[in-house]
């Protein structure tokens, strides 16, 4: 869903970072298009603030309550200054009616999220730490980018607890085995997997464990 430099004229705001857009259970009544900074769209699980996902220069949110007409089903917060399109329903409407390309796109992007809902729903499902950590990044290592030393994972360490939704000193002790093992690099801003397919037998292995722990 292009953002033109025009349409910030019409449509654009500057919010500083921390900014919350919207709360999870609020009604929703604009969607947004980020021109420039990054948005965190998240949702609590009891006592934990899960992060659902970092969005982006031209990524856009906040679609579904506009769609559905349900309250919003996450919370968003600005996590650096941005600059975004805010666009009402109405506007919305007219956009998607007059352009086959935004349509295709909004298609696209939902098939996308069901994905990631289907992926985040089997984290939820998985009972210990190391299992959920190392889901998450098998399946985040399928997106990544590929290098000379491995895949890696826009992901820091101090994200992932936020990211599958357990305390941060499981997470680091997790870390901390499959850095020992060298099945993951870990770096300031992200993570590296070197070799993608030993880390799915590792999920492959902590999975039948856990089945044959439940059988006994």
């Amino acid at each position: 869903m292009g953002a033109e430099p025009q349409l910030f004229e019409r449509f654009g705001r500057e919010f500083p970072a921390g900014t919350v857009l919207f709360r999870e259970g609020e009604p929703g009544r604009e969607m947004y298009v980020i021109q420039e900074g990054k948005v965190n769209i998240s949702k609590r699980a009891g006592e934990i603030e899960k992060l659902l996902s970092a969005l982006g220069p031209g990524e856009f949110f906040g679609e579904m309550s506009i769609l559905s007409g349900a309250p919003r089903s996450a919370t968003a917060t600005c996590a650096e200054d941005s600059r975004l399109l805010v666009i009402d329903a109405r506007t919305f409407e007219s956009m998607v009616r007059g352009s086959a390309e935004i349509a295709v796109r909004l298609i696209k992007k939902l098939a996308e999220r069901l994905r990631d809902a289907d992926h985040q729903i089997a984290n939820l499902l998985l009972r210990d730490a190391e299992s959920r950590v190392v889901h998450y990044l098998a399946v985040a290592a399928e997106k990544g980018s590929r290098s000379a030393v491995g895949v890696k994972i826009d992901v820091s360490a101090r994200e992932l607890p936020a990211r599958v939704g357990i305390p941060p000193e499981q997470a680091e002790e997790v870390l901390l085995g499959l850095l020992k093992s060298q099945i993951v690099s870990v770096y300031p801003d992200a993570m590296v997997v070197p070799d993608p397919a030993r880390l799915r037998q590792h999920l492959e292995a902590l999975q039948a464990r856990n089945r044959s722990g439940e059988r006994s």
